[in-house]
C-alpha cells in the first residue's frame, strides 16, 4: 500500500475480523463481514453478517446504537455495499448515522461493484481509509473472492494418507488412517463449506455419512454431492437414508429412469445429469454447474480419480493433506490421486503459503495451488 500501518487502526480491524469469523460458513453466497464502531477511542458497538438476507455487519452494529453515532469511526472488513440487494445499501445508513471516518479492510472483489461504496462515501464527505490488514481480510473471504471473480466454487481438497503416501490399502480399507483429533478438524471444515463431494467409489467402500458431527450437536450439514457416472449409489447408503437438514445430490452421466428416480426419497435426494468426458463425469463442467447453483465453497474428500482429474485441470485452490505415522510397506495401496502425472519433477504442482500443524501424532500440511 506504500503507507505505514496505523497500530490503532490495525487493532480495531482485528476486532472486526474476530466478529466476521462468527459468520463463517453461514453467509453464502455472501461474504463473512465484521464491523466495529469506535467513539472517542472506545468500542461503541460491534456487528457481523449472520446469514444471507439478514442485516449486513455495518447495519447490525449501527442498530445497537439506534442508527446514530456522530463523529465515530467505523471499521469494517469489506467495503460497504452501495447497492440494494436483499438489504438496503450500507453506505446510506453510514451517512445517516453521522459517522465521520470509515476504515475498510479490503475493497469488494466483485467486479460489478468494486470501489463503489468507498467512492460514494468519499463523495459525501466521509474520510475513507482502505487496505488495513487487507491480506487477512482477503484470506478470510477467499471463497467469496474466487466465487465472484470466476463464477465457480472455491475448491478445497482434503486427503488423509500414510507416511508412504497411501490413502487406503489394496482392498480399499481406510478406517482409520488419521486419529480422532484430525477427524474432528475435518468436521469443522465441513461445517464451513457449502458442499462436500466424493466419488461413488468412496460411497461403496466406506459408506460415509458426510455430515457434521461437532460437540454438543453443533454444526451445519453441507450439501452432499456424489459423483456417480452409472448411478450405482445404493438405496440404503447413509448419504441417502440418514436424517439431515441438507440434501444429497447424485451427479450421473445418464438420465435416470422413472424407476431410478422413485427409488430415492424425493425429500432428501436430487439427481442431476452432467456431460461426460472420456466416459466419466466432466468435472470442469460439474464445477461450473455448481457455481451456477451458488455453491461458493466445495470440499472434495475423494476418491483418487476425482483428485487426479481436478489437479490436472487446475481446479483445486487449497489443500489440507493429513499424514499419519503409519506405513503400509507395499506398492499396491490406493494413492491420493490417480491417472497420468508429469514425467519430470520440474512439472510437479507446488503448494504455496505452506502451514504445518500437528494433531497429536498426525501432521496436517495446508497450502494453496496457483
Amino acid at each position: 500500500m506504500g503507507r505505514k500501518l496505523n497500530d490503532t487502526d490495525a487493532g480495531f480491524m482485528r476486532l472486526a475480523l474476530r466478529e466476521a469469523r462468527k459468520g463463517l460458513g453461514r453467509t453464502s453466497p455472501n461474504p463473512a463481514v465484521g464491523a466495529v464502531i469506535v467513539k472517542e477511542g472506545r468500542v461503541a458497538a460491534t456487528g457481523y453478517h449472520r446469514r444471507a438476507g439478514l442485516p449486513h455487519a455495518e447495519a447490525e452494529a449501527l442498530a445497537r446504537l439506534a442508527g446514530r453515532c456522530p463523529g465515530a469511526t467505523l471499521y469494517v472488513t469489506l467495503e460497504p455495499c452501495n447497492h440494494t440487494g436483499r438489504t438496503p445499501p450500507c453506505t446510506h445508513a453510514i451517512l445517516k448515522s453521522g459517522i465521520k471516518r470509515v476504515v475498510v479492510g479490503m475493497k469488494d472483489p466483485n467486479p460489478g461493484v468494486a470501489g463503489g461504496g468507498c467512492a460514494f462515501l468519499k463523495a459525501h464527505g466521509v474520510e475513507v481509509t482502505v487496505g488495513v490488514l487487507e491480506g487477512e481480510c482477503r484470506h478470510l473471504n477467499e471463497d467469496f473472492v474466487r466465487f465472484v471473480t470466476s463464477k465457480r466454487p472455491f475448491v478445497i481438497a482434503k486427503s488423509a494418507m500414510t507416511l508412504d503416501g497411501w490413502t487406503a490399502t489394496s482392498t480399499g480399507h481406510s478406517k482409520w488412517i488419521t486419529n480422532e483429533a484430525s477427524r474432528a478438524f475435518v468436521h469443522r471444515l465441513r461445517d464451513r463449506v457449502d458442499a462436500v463431494l466424493v466419488g461413488i467409489g468412496t460411497v461403496l467402500a466406506d459408506d460415509p455419512s458426510l455430515t457434521v458431527r461437532l460437540k454438543r450437536g453443533r454444526g451445519r450439514d453441507p450439501l452432499r454431492i456424489i459423483v456417480d457416472t452409472r448411478l450405482r449409489t445404493p438405496r440404503k447408503a447413509k448419504v441417502v437414508t440418514q436424517d439431515s437438514s441438507a440434501r444429497t445430490l447424485i451427479v450421473t452421466g445418464r438420465d435416470p429412469s422413472p424407476v431410478d428416480s422413485r427409488s430415492f426419497p424425493e425429500d432428501r435426494v436430487s439427481i442431476m445429469t452432467c456431460p461426460l468426458r472420456d466416459g466419466k463425469i466432466d468435472l470442469p463442467a460439474l464445477i461450473q454447474r455448481l457455481g451456477e447453483m451458488s455453491v461458493m465453497s466445495l470440499l472434495v474428500e475423494g476418491g483418487a480419480a476425482i483428485f487426479g482429474s481436478l489437479l490436472r485441470d487446475r481446479l483445486i485452490d487449497k489443500c489440507y493433506l493429513f499424514k499419519a505415522p503409519k506405513l503400509l510397506c507395499g506398492g499396491d495401496g490406493i494413492p491420493m490421486a490417480a491417472g497420468p502425472g508429469p514425467r519430470e519433477m520440474g512439472d510437479a504442482l507446488v503448494l504455496k503459503e505452506i502451514r504445518v500443524r500437528r494433531f497429536k501424532d498426525d501432521i496436517l500440511i495446508r497450502g494453496y495451488l496457483p
